[in-house]
């Protein structure tokens, strides 16, 4: 799966230690609207995030575990056929199992970026820099999002839904707090997630799937 380079980033000019539960008194205009519409208190709904991103995190596993399942299935019947000297059915089994194990790669790689995510999120709760840490990972989930959608669209649409919750959770830490933007810092910051997954991924493909068979040692 390949992620897209993200535009947008955050470094935090202020402490949040006091923000954590109870909000710092906004400015007047802030005020006003959050009397009429007050935002939810952080921390419930960055824990509210990390369970949510748990569950998808075991339904796509619950994707992976079937497409391992599927090629498994696929290479019994390409060396059965190789064996048969049957190559034109050797072939169409190959081109499926070549298909699977690329929809199998996406997978894998979405349940990893999603795990460095949740640490990162759960690392965020105790430190309380929640939009420095945050905002690098929204164009990440937004990848793994579109990526899941031909993989499995509720999740998909899940993921969408949690990338809106931390949307939100940055706009109203940015709004209570000094903020300057730093486009580097976060598309670096998105890049690592990318690279500590991918490195994962590689390793967990070569243990999982093996290389499709030699026709000449099967003749």
């Amino acid at each position: 799966m390949r992620f897209s380079t993200l535009t947008s980033g955050i470094v935090m000019a202020g402490s949040f230690g006091s923000n954590w539960e109870r909000r710092d008194q906004p400015g007047f205009g802030r005020q006003i609207k959050d009397a009429m519409n007050p935002p939810a208190p952080l921390k419930p709904r960055m824990d509210s995030a990390v369970k949510r991103i748990k569950t998808q995190i075991q339904r796509i596993d619950q994707e992976a575990l079937r497409f391992n399942e599927r090629d498994k299935a696929l290479f019994k019947k390409i060396v059965e056929a190789y064996q048969a000297h049957d190559t034109v059915h050797a072939n169409i089994y190959a081109n499926e199992l070549a298909e699977i194990r690329r929809m199998a790669k996406m997978t894998l790689n979405a349940q990893m970026a999603l795990e460095q995510i949740m640490l990162r999120i759960e690392t965020a709760s105790e430190l309380g820099d929640i939009a420095y840490t945050l905002l690098p990972v929204l164009g990440v989930m937004r990848d793994i999002k579109n990526s899941m959608s031909s993989v499995n669209p509720q999740i998909a649409k899940e993921l969408g839904d949690i990338s809106n919750l931390l949307s939100g959770l940055v706009m109203d830490v940015g709004a209570t707090s000094g903020m300057s933007m730093n486009f580097q810092t976060a598309n670096e910051d998105a890049q690592k997630i990318v690279e500590e997954a991918a490195v994962v991924v590689e390793k967990k493909m070569k243990d999982t799937f093996p290389e499709l068979p030699d026709k000449q040692a099967l003749r």
